[in-house]
C-alpha cells in the first residue's frame, strides 16, 4: 500500500504486524533517505515532536500509538486533534514501535509527517535576524544540533548548501528535540545561493582557516548570514570568497579543530548578543 492509498483520509485502524504494508512504508521512510525523498514525508518520534508538529501546523499522515500512549490524556488529544485533520491513527503493539523505530525501548508515539522545505525567495531580509547558512554538512546529528541551537538562539532559519545530509533523516530529527518544527529550513545550490547572497544587505559572515579576525570582533548588525562549513573541509572556496568576513574562533591545547555544531553554537551566542547591545 503506498502513501496516497485511501487509508490516509483519517480514522483509527488497529496493527499488530510488523508485515503490515503500511508499518513496512513507515520502517522504509526510517531506513532509507530515497523513500523519504520520493514521499515527501518523514518520521518523528515522541509525544514532544507530536505536540510541536501540531501546534506548529505541519501536515501528519500517520500517527501511531503504543499501548501507553492510549492510555495518556495529552496523547489522546494530539491524536483526536490531528485524526479531525485528515491523519489515520494507527493503535500499534509496543513490539510494531520497536520495530518501527529500531529501538529496544519506543517512544509510545510515532508520527509520520509531511517535509517542509522553502526555496531561497521565502528568505525577506526585511524580517531576518540571523540565518544559518551550511555547506555540506555530512553528519545527521551535528545538523539536528545546529537546528535545535538555531532556535534557542532565535535565528530565523538555516540554509542547506550543496549536498548536506538529510534534515529529515530520523537521527538528525532526534537531534533537534523538536526544534524542527519551528525553525524553517531552505536548500538550495551553492551557485545559486552565491548569486542570491550578491543582494544581501547585511554583514555576511563565515568561519574559514584564513580568518585573521577574532570572531568577537566584528558588527554583527542584522540581517546576518553566518555561513558555516563541512565538517572536514571547512568552507568551499566559493563560499568563502562570497564571505565579506571572514573570522576565527582562537583555541588553545592540541585540538586541531572543534565539532562543527559546538563552533554554530559559539558562533550564534556571539552573533545574538551582539544584535542585543546594538539594539539598545
Amino acid at each position: 500500500m503506498s502513501f496516497q492509498g485511501k487509508e490516509r483520509q483519517g480514522g483509527v485502524k488497529q496493527i499488530s504486524s510488523h508485515s503490515n504494508p503500511i508499518i513496512k512504508e513507515i520502517k522504509g521512510l526510517v531506513t532509507q533517505r530515497k523513500h523519504r525523498r520520493d514521499s515527501g514525508l518523514f518520521v518523528a518520534e515522541g509525544l514532544k515532536l507530536a505536540s510541536d508538529a501540531m501546534d506548529a501546523g505541519w501536515g501528519v499522515r500517520y500517527l501511531a500509538l503504543g499501548p501507553e500512549a492510549r492510555e495518556n490524556q495529552v496523547a489522546l488529544e494530539i491524536a483526536a486533534k490531528v485524526k479531525a485533520r485528515g491523519a489515520l491513527i494507527l493503535e500499534v503493539t509496543t513490539a510494531v514501535l520497536a520495530n518501527i523505530t529500531r529501538r529496544d525501548n519506543p517512544q509510545m508515539v510515532v508520527g509520520v509527517y509531511e517535509q517542509n522545505v522553502l526555496p531561497l525567495s521565502a528568505v525577506d531580509p526585511a524580517t531576518a535576524k540571523t540565518w544559518i547558512c551550511l555547506d555540506r554538512v555530512r553528519d545527521p546529528g551535528n545538523l539536528g544540533t545546529i537546528i535545535r541551537t538555531g532556535d534557542a538562539v532565535g535565528a530565523s532559519g538555516v540554509i542547506l548548501i550543496g549536498d548536506t545530509t538529510d534534515p529529515f533523516a530520523v537521527e538528525a530529527v532526534r537531534a533537534t528535540m523538536g526544534s524542527l518544527f519551528h525553525m524553517p529550513l531552505v536548500r538550495c545550490r551553492e551557485d545559486e545561493f552565491i548569486d542570491w547572497r550578491q543582494k544581501w544587505p547585511g554583514p555576511v559572515v563565515g568561519t574559514h582557516l584564513r580568518g585573521t579576525m577574532d570572531y568577537r570582533e566584528p558588527s554583527y548588525d542584522e540581517p546576518v548570514l553566518l555561513v558555516m562549513g563541512n565538517e572536514q573541509s571547512g568552507l568551499s572556496d566559493n563560499l568563502a570568497d562570497t564571505c565579506n568576513t571572514l573570522v576565527k574562533i582562537p583555541q588553545e591545547g592540541q585540538a586541531d579543530s572543534l565539532n562543527l555544531a559546538v563552533a554554530t553554537a559559539i558562533m550564534l551566542f556571539e552573533v545574538r548578543r551582539e544584535q542585543l547591545q546594538l539594539a539598545k
